[in-house]
């Protein structure tokens, strides 16, 4: 067996299991417990694309994902608008206010990038829990927006059991993780890894670095709103302080750093690694110590970045590499001596 036959069917065993676990996961809590797994894991995949290639560190991601659920709610409920539309427009929104978002915030570094998306993030947490109408749209201020439930019906993105939902971000995963693995190959890629890891010698090469940066944080921006979207629709209620607070912001990148920044796989095992944790410390822990997953997380990131500074997915590659090359290994020497 070559090293490319294992990964194909390492691959293909991973999405059989991944596909197949509704099947043998009855239990609408530990159903849910998958599908916000998956769901940050999308989340953290698309701030990677900017989070991690192209070097930066933006920790107000929560504002996409908040244009995205407030976007395409407001457009159900008062216009009748199917949420796939709504997705769409939201992510389109998301995108633009991402480049302005950008443009002037790029010319920073390191920590000033961090804060100013920090204060940009609060400040428009602050705005929508303020703004009860907006004109003719109806924010809800700080109440937030109910979303009435209407049965099955996958136009108005509504069913009545988790299965939909699984499947739905799961194909949204695996989405966003091949159009990762194709940009981190393409031009565009190298770019980013070139402009975020030295900007004065790409440029000096006459790479324009901004551009570049500015495509991927729309990019980002784009596929986290539509992740807004999708929370919207599964949890039919959101409200500002929810949605829009650090701690999503937070959490985003957390799990980016712990599993591994700039690579394909980070986010997802970030996500296997933390997400259960905290889905688990919430329902049995909440009312004891409310906010001990932020505590976990906090102290999981300090030991890694103590001990793994560039996350858990170089060692677990120089693990599988060292696995791989043992059950290769025979084969290739058996060629070998037939030769």
């Amino acid at each position: 067996m070559s090293r490319k036959q294992l990964d194909a069917i390492l691959l293909v065993l991973a999405a059989l299991v991944s596909f197949g676990l509704p099947l043998v996961v009855q239990s609408p809590t530990y159903l849910q417990i998958l599908i916000l797994l998956f769901f940050y894991a999308y989340l953290t995949t698309a701030w990677n694309l900017v989070g991690g290639f192209a070097g930066v560190l933006p920790m107000g991601h929560a504002v996409f994902v908040g244009i995205g659920a407030y976007t395409s709610t407001v457009l159900t409920l008062q216009y009748g608008i199917s949420p796939w539309i709504g997705m769409l427009v939201g992510g389109v929104i998301a995108a633009l206010v991402g480049v302005l978002i950008g443009k002037p915030t790029f010319r920073m570094r390191g920590a000033y990038f961090a804060l100013c998306t920090i204060a940009f993030a609060e400040g428009f947490r602050v705005m929508i829990e303020n703004i009860d109408m907006l004109g003719p749209i109806k924010l809800n201020g700080p109440r937030g927006l109910l979303i009435p439930l209407k049965g099955d019906s996958f136009w108005n993105y509504q069913f009545m059991h988790k299965e939909p939902y699984y499947y739905i971000i799961l194909v949204m995963l695996v989405l966003v993780l091949a159009l990762t693995w194709f940009i981190s190959r393409s031009r565009m890629g190298y770019y980013l890894a070139a402009g975020g890891e030295e900007p004065e010698a790409a440029e000096a090469l006459g790479i324009n670095v901004a551009r570049y940066k500015l495509m991927a944080m729309a990019l980002s921006s784009f596929l986290t709103a539509l992740a807004g979207t999708f929370y919207a629709q599964l949890m039919l209620y959101f409200y500002p302080k929810g949605l829009l607070g650090l701690d999503l912001s937070f959490e985003i990148a957390f799990i980016a750093l712990i599993g591994g920044r700039g690579t394909i796989a980070g986010p997802l095992i970030g996500a296997l690694a933390l997400r259960p944790l905290n889905e688990f410390t919430r329902i049995y822990l909440s009312d004891q110590l409310p906010g001990l997953h932020l505590v976990i997380f906090g102290t999981i990131l300090i030991l890694v970045m103590l001990y793994q500074p560039k996350g858990l997915t170089p060692t677990l590659a120089r693990l599988y590499d060292r696995l791989a090359a043992k059950i290769t290994k025979p084969e290739a020497a058996g060629q070998g001596g037939a030769r």
